[in-house]
């Protein structure tokens, strides 16, 4: 994942002919060639006003309405409320009675278009080589032609943040439309986000103790370098005028004048409080993603203001001693301790799986509309997104779904319709298309939505 042309169009050749190889391995079976699949074709701007009719209104924000109307027109919401309350005049209507309506689900810290295959290498760009890689920007790998977003946004994940991973500064994320023939038009913040791995105090106990204080070495080294290269990147922001301009100190300008987001993963309890101590030396509010142990130190967290992404609520406990059921229940621990925090996951074919972790938050302490604002408003505001999406609110972009029941529970949830700004996305994606094509080669009903 590199800023120079030259290497992300090698990168992205490279990824095209191992993609053609191997799709042409999968569409040939002894020399013949089996049947194309359908093509998935990005929507076209919304033309005509859109009137959704008698469905259960899940507005985002803890508010239901039920048996509610919404329309929406040029992308925009335009009205919402109670049936008969919202003009029908020129719209098409979709009766929805008995349905359920949804904001798009927000899923942060992905790598959704970064990666296709994860056994070949060639497909993964997610990653780049060395230690402070500010300057490097996701948004520009992105593969809008991936065939993962229209399997995730099958089950209602119509937004995502794509991150870079690796070293200690790792790049620059951005908010991603999961419908769009470019990266340029997929962009819906573009460079929002700074992302660090905190270098974790830990160490190996297994280990002997040269070899643990060589790993306490190395850690204490790179925080020298981070802290040194920050203080270095705050003071180049303060100049008027640089003489020389610097790319990697120009990418972390913006945390310090508040265009920027800083996100830093940590998720032991000792590394949340390093970072957020080391973020008030240099006057930085920070969004902790992972959050293991961030229960435990909830005051902290609560007291500075500092949001938390909490990483896969479906994992096994941080620590052996630790309640098995602890990962379930650190959404709703954080909320009663007044904390600020999204749930999401990390990956990108996992991201199907969005709406059941957060329906597994609502079985462990949160109620249903609370889980729902957190795979929705509270990932919007954490990104600074909230403005225009998040919620189905008059003004806002029309990014939202129709569910034929309870989009939080895997037994109901059934994703009829979605729409991106008002445009109306093809929910078609690679499992249907092979679910059909091998209940048919057995004379099979494929039952679809």
């Amino acid at each position: 994942m590199r800023m120079y042309t030259m290497n992300l169009t090698t990168k992205r050749l490279i990824r095209l002919c191992v993609a053609g190889i191997l799709w042409a391995g999968f569409l040939t079976r002894g020399g013949l060639p089996l049947m194309a699949q359908p093509t998935i074709i990005p929507a076209p701007p919304q033309e005509q006003p859109l009137l959704i009719e008698g469905a259960t209104i899940h507005v985002g924000n803890g508010t239901v309405i039920e048996n509610g109307s919404l329309r929406m027109e040029n992308g925009k919401i335009s009205a919402v409320g109670p049936a008969g309350s919202v003009s029908v005049s020129g719209a098409m209507v979709i009766k929805a009675g008995g349905k359920h309506v949804y904001p798009g689900l927000i899923a942060c810290h992905t790598i959704l278009g970064l990666a296709e295959i994860e056994a070949v290498r060639a497909t993964r760009d997610y990653n780049e080589t060395g230690e402070l890689n500010p300057n490097v920007r996701a948004i520009v790998a992105y593969e809008a032609d991936s065939h993962v977003p229209p399997t995730v946004r099958s089950n209602g994940v119509l937004l995502a943040q794509i991150v870079p991973q690796g070293g200690v500064i790792s790049g620059t994320s951005s908010v991603v439309a999961l419908d769009a023939w470019t990266w340029e038009e997929a962009a819906y913040q573009t460079d929002g986000g700074l992302w660090i791995n905190w270098p974790g105090n830990s160490v190996d106990v297994t280990a002997n103790a040269d070899q643990r204080q060589k790993q306490r070495e190395q850690v204490e080294e790179r925080l020298r370098a981070l802290t040194h290269f920050m203080e270095q990147a705050k003071a180049y922001g303060e100049l008027p005028q640089p003489d020389v301009k610097n790319l990697r100190f120009e990418a972390v300008k913006g945390i310090f004048t508040g265009e920027k987001r800083l996100f830093i993963r940590a998720g032991r309890a000792k590394d949340i409080l390093a970072a957020l101590n080391w973020c008030r030396t240099l006057e930085v509010r920070p969004v902790i993603y992972g959050g293991h142990e961030a229960h435990l130190v909830a005051d902290f967290l609560r007291d500075d203001q500092v949001p938390v992404i909490l990483d896969d609520p479906h994992a096994l406990p941080s620590r052996a001693d630790d309640d098995v059921n602890l990962p379930y229940k650190r959404a709703a621990l954080l909320k009663d301790a007044g904390v600020e925090f999204c749930v999401s996951t990390w990956g990108y074919w996992q991201l199907r799986n969005l709406p059941f972790m957060a329906g597994t938050a609502a079985a462990w302490g949160l109620t249903r509309e609370e889980a729902l604002t957190a795979v929705t408003l509270a990932p919007a505001r954490i990104l600074g997104i909230d403005a225009t999406t998040g919620s189905l609110e008059v003004g806002k972009d029309a990014t939202l779904f129709i569910s034929g029941g309870d989009a939080l529970d895997m037994r109901t949830n059934q994703v009829e319709a979605a729409f991106i700004q008002g445009r109306s996305i093809d929910l078609d994606n690679r499992q249907k298309q092979l679910y059909r094509k091998y209940m048919g080669k057995y004379g099979l009903e494929a039952k679809l939505p």
